[in-house]
């Protein structure tokens, strides 16, 4: 589905091959040291496809990985256009931002004003759909459950369900935070009737053409197909054939097809050298002033006064190291990006690929360490009659118990029975949390008879540095 990644969750990847890139090769150290990340990801399979780092709109590194094509064997470069998945949902954002400032919408205004299928969830207002605070439910499992999937579902089919079926609201409106699909959905719709454009050719005449993205554009290729050149198709795995293959081929990705007509949440389609121009465009006033900007790039309330950690089509993050950082992902099915914009030192990561396999990974958290000249620790192999001694029952601060698992050859953490999750050793006592961006690292502690004690966790980013002693 088109669901949001948060970078602190590993996503994976399967296949292994050689690099096949166009782009010079690197000519900066800081370039070398990215090139390195990424071609090691790339030949262990958990990366295809293209990046960026830039400063202050100056681009430091590009190069493509793979292959846009299995078919053609066309490879990825710097032009090559990829489905963007949620990291869309921050132009749909920009757009109602243009209209309340044309003076055409409120961002307090109910939602039921400008669609009318929606009359039986009154309370939900434009806000609550940028911010994720609405509580509507998820129209996908909707569509899942109640559409015909013989057929293509639209922005209108979808409303038609919620009028005719009326599901339970999640939550009264502001009173909770949860990340949304139907809110974006919705905001197109929005700004279709309020534009009387369609999606597309809004987001074009108001954003992409006045920003000069020529290779940005609103794309359903099931629903509307057209020929796109350097075009990346998305691939998945498929398990009968143990091979990368097209969504459209795997029975249970057939969300892609009934799913493709709905717009808003998903459907831009972009490149890297094309979503730098709308970062730079970002520190200016070119589409929206500061006080828009501002709003766009804080963290929403919710009634109890709590703050959320998204604002409109952007999440946002306070680093000690890296300061303000906005960011955004995306999946679906055969996608996964990414986009991030370090708002007080201009710099500007993006990660496209074309495949969504059990392996692929965002190495976001190393791509921001070479970015600032910060050393990466590189994971190293230990012995099965190290890791066991870490095994264990521990009691946290707050006297909860962790267990630390020692399963296949490898350490986790467990959470809960749902939750387990994998230590990377980067040291014979200290480990790297798989996945998490800020980085979690967990430290264990022997005493002088070389017994295992304790473990120290550490979440510097975050203020966190705990001490968790062994019960077992």
């Amino acid at each position: 589905m088109r669901y949001f990644l948060l970078i602190s969750l590993p996503l994976l990847f399967f296949i292994s091959c050689q690099p096949a890139t166009q782009e010079k090769a690197p000519t900066s150290e800081l370039a070398s040291h990215l090139d390195s990340l990424f071609t090691a990801q790339y030949e262990a399979g958990s990366f295809n496809g293209s990046v960026l780092l830039a400063e202050k709109g100056k681009i430091l590194f590009q190069k493509g990985y793979g292959l846009a094509n299995e078919k053609t064997g066309a490879k990825i470069n710097a032009e090559t256009v990829f489905e963007l998945a949620s990291v869309s949902k921050q132009f749909t954002a920009m757009g109602i931002v243009q209209l309340q400032k044309e003076g055409k919408l409120s961002y307090d205004d109910e939602v039921a004003t400008y669609i009318q299928e929606l009359q039986e969830y009154p309370g939900v207002t434009i806000r609550n759909l940028l911010n994720h605070t609405g509580g509507l439910p998820d129209y996908m499992e909707l569509a899942d459950e109640h559409w015909d999937h013989s057929k293509i579902a639209t922005n209108d089919d979808m409303l038609k369900l919620f009028e005719e079926l009326l599901p339970e609201r999640d939550f009264e409106p502001n009173q909770e935070w949860d990340y949304s699909n139907t809110g974006y959905m919705l905001l197109a719709t929005i700004i279709e009737r309020v534009s009387g454009k369609s999606f597309g050719e809004y987001l074009n005449d108001k954003i992409f053409k006045p920003l000069g993205m020529a290779n940005t554009f609103v794309y359903r290729r099931r629903y509307q197909p057209k020929e796109v050149s350097n075009y990346a198709q998305g691939y998945v795995y498929g398990d009968s054939t143990d091979s990368k293959v097209l969504p459209d081929e795997v029975p249970s990705n057939d969300y892609v097809i009934f799913l493709d007509g709905i717009l808003g949440d998903g459907m831009v389609n972009s490149n890297v050298i094309d979503l730098l121009k709308w970062d730079q465009a970002l520190y200016t006033d070119k589409l929206i002033n500061d006080q828009d900007k501002e709003l766009i790039f804080t963290p929403a309330k919710l009634a109890d006064g709590s703050e959320t950690d998204y604002g409109f089509g952007w999440t946002i993050e306070e680093s000690k190291t890296y300061g303000k950082i906005a960011h955004h992902s995306g999946g679906w099915a055969g996608y996964i990006t990414y986009i991030e914009r370090h708002l007080d030192h201009d710099k500007t990561i993006i990660i496209l690929q074309n495949q969504s396999i059990p392996k692929t990974k965002i190495p976001v958290k190393n791509t921001r360490k070479i970015a600032y000249g910060i050393p990466i620790e590189k994971p190293i192999q230990l012995g099965e009659d190290i890791l066991k001694t870490y095994a264990g029952k521990y009691l946290t601060e707050s006297q909860k118990e962790r267990q630390v698992l020692f399963e296949e050859g490898k350490l986790f953490l467990e959470l809960n029975p749902e939750t387990q999750l994998e230590l990377v050793p980067v040291s014979t006592t200290k480990f790297i949390v798989d996945g998490f961006s800020p980085e979690v690292s967990i430290t264990f502690i022997p005493n002088k008879e070389g017994k295992v004690e304790a473990y120290r966790i550490q979440q510097p980013e975050q203020g966190v540095d705990r001490l968790s002693k062994r019960t077992q």
